[in-house]
């Protein structure tokens, strides 16, 4: 039994966590202790909690080797939902063209990698950093602003990162996107999610604004977020919870637009209090 354990956020993100308000209450009336601590914080002994959740770690992007040593360090003395492995794998997006190679539809993507002059596709498109979070540095582009994008790769190169660019569906301004919400490999929710990216300026908050609601999903997503779970599992073993996020592809097919596997922002409130009990029983058990 799981009886204490912590909630792993960043200074920057206290309030701010559209999660924590169900998660926290509700772990509590279990009979878990909880403590919401700065997973930055050296004063922290991790070894005092059953169970560490990173839930708004939002700022590792930016010290990703300080958290990659955090998760190491974690799990040599505590327990964390999902396997370091799995989040190495689910932290940078080349895991698109993995997804890609088994079969798995995925939205059109090309890595530019440090040092490689970008090529960008007709109409708009979006140009983001291999390793982020909450839409951190990415921005959207026109026809037209090739160079000032081309810039964006440039800023993403010198501070070590890769660049992905993708065409921004055509459906992305109709149906937005649709986060799939996964305990233990098994389909919990959905939610119907919006973001917008200003026009040639990257997001430099933790996160990109969001309009959110709740979202049935179909049996065409459950199945095409399944199998990227299914793959996970089969190489690192299962993870207490997963997030995929698809998209309607230009050929009208569902496709992975990212795995969250790292500090997934869960969507309790649009899955509602079912949703926040399978949370309870997935991190406690």
């Amino acid at each position: 039994m799981t009886r204490r354990m912590a909630w792993a956020t960043t200074s920057e993100a206290i309030g701010r966590d559209p999660d924590h308000p169900y998660g926290v209450p509700a772990l509590v009336a279990a009979g878990v202790e909880v403590a919401t601590v700065d997973w930055k914080d050296p004063s922290i002994d991790w070894s005092s909690f059953d169970r560490v959740l990173p839930r708004s770690t939002w700022d590792y992007p930016e010290v990703i080797d300080r958290f990659l040593a955090w998760v190491d360090a974690v799990d040599s003395v505590s327990d964390l939902p999902n396997p370091p492995a799995t989040m190495r794998w689910s932290m940078d997006k080349h895991y698109l063209a993995d997804l890609d190679a088994q079969g798995i539809p995925v939205t059109p993507t090309e890595f530019v990698e440090i040092g490689a002059i970008p090529a960008f596709p007709r109409g708009r498109f979006v140009v983001k950093p291999a390793v982020g979070a909450g839409s951190r540095d990415a921005a959207a582009y026109t026809p037209g602003q090739e160079d000032v994008a081309a810039e964006h790769v440039a800023r993403l190169h010198a501070r070590g990162a890769s660049a992905l660019v993708q065409p921004e569906l055509a459906s992305i301004a109709t149906d937005g996107e649709w986060p799939l919400v996964f305990f233990h490999g098994d389909y919990s929710h959905a939610a119907s999610k919006r973001v917008t990216l200003a026009n040639a300026a990257a997001v430099d908050d933790l996160y990109a604004d969001e309009t959110n609601a709740p979202h049935v999903a179909t049996s065409e997503q459950v199945e095409v977020g399944q199998a990227v779970l299914d793959l996970a599992a089969s190489r690192f073993g299962v993870p207490g919870y997963a997030r995929v996020d698809l998209v309607r592809g230009d050929d009208g097919r569902m496709c992975v637009l990212e795995v969250e596997m790292v500090e997934p922002s869960l969507f309790l409130p649009e899955g509602g209090p079912d949703a926040v009990a399978r949370f309870v029983a997935a991190v406690t058990t």
